[in-house]
């Protein structure tokens, strides 16, 4: 067969199949459950809807293969939290007496964003998300232009929103003679292996340090396991900020499962709080070998 029918067979080929993929793919993709297909600057994001274990209506997000958010779908819900990390947070910012001015980095579904608008009146929330493209997820489907309107939110300015990089951020903002503008710093962001990037190294200890009030917090999300070779990075990481804070605490997503992959939460601070007492398997670092 000549070279260039081969050829033309060939493109033929790859034609059909892309064709019948296009065609397929939406049906087999709404099949498995999936609602909407966006496009993200970190892969494509998948929105599911699905129910908790309880039998709550629920809504997905994942991106590039990774599940990034969760909220509930009934409206007197959607500005609760459905994620056990999240509710840690949420509980360790009581603890705290409230967000007060807050900077939260990486928005996704923009879960704990609304649901410290919704419960605290009198905090001004700012969220850094990088990725527009998660911002008009958030706002159209999963309910954050909702909030907006229920609690007039940025108008009132109780919810600011900025589209650039959290790290370059929290730069502009450190104060190196004084207090810092926040009482609380929230590191919600992750990609790969090493999810706070710079923000997990000296200088990114001693910036966060700098952004904080007198008596400020800050919680990071640190996804690894507790024990084994996948908390090696999260080890590292409560290390580097025992250096910088008067104190460090862990708190296990999953405290009975040591070895399986989680949403950890680290708390940093220079005031002691009740942590130990108030969650399970939590323990302050310096008070533990690592």
């Amino acid at each position: 067969m000549p070279v260039i029918a081969v050829l033309a067979a060939e493109i033929v080929f790859v034609v059909v199949v892309f064709i019948i993929g296009r065609l397929l793919i939406p049906r087999l993709l709404a099949w498995r459950g999936v609602k909407l297909v966006r496009k993200t600057m970190f892969g494509p994001a998948l929105i599911f809807d699905a129910e908790d274990a309880d039998g709550t209506p629920v809504r997905l997000l994942n991106v590039n293969g990774t599940f990034q958010s969760v909220c509930y779908i009934d409206k007197d819900l959607r500005f609760e939290l459905s994620c056990i990390c999240q509710r840690i947070m949420a509980d360790v910012i009581r603890l705290a007496h409230g967000p007060g001015n807050a900077i939260i980095l990486g928005g996704g579904g923009y879960s704990l964003p609304k649901y410290l608008v919704a419960h605290y009146p009198h905090a001004h929330i700012t969220v850094v998300e990088i990725d527009p493209a998660m911002t008009k997820i958030a706002r159209e489907d999963f309910f954050l232009d909702d909030l907006i309107e229920t609690y007039d939110a940025i108008a009132s300015n109780r919810l600011e929103l900025i589209c650039a990089d959290g790290w370059d951020c929290l730069r502009k903002h450190a104060v190196s003679d004084g207090e810092g503008p926040y009482k609380l710093v929230v590191n919600d962001a992750f990609s790969g292996k090493h999810p706070l990037g710079p923000m997990a190294t000296d200088e990114g200890a001693h910036i966060i340090h700098e952004c904080l009030a007198k008596n400020g917090i800050y919680l990071a999300n640190l996804i690894g396991t507790c024990e084994g070779r996948g908390s090696r990075y999260t080890k590292q990481t409560l290390a580097t900020f025992s250096k910088e804070f008067a104190h460090v605490y862990f708190i296990p997503e999953r405290p009975n499962e040591p070895h399986r992959r989680s949403s950890n939460t680290m708390v940093a601070a220079d005031k002691p709080l009740p942590i130990v007492d108030n969650f399970e398997g939590a323990y302050e670092v310096q008070h533990k070998a690592l």
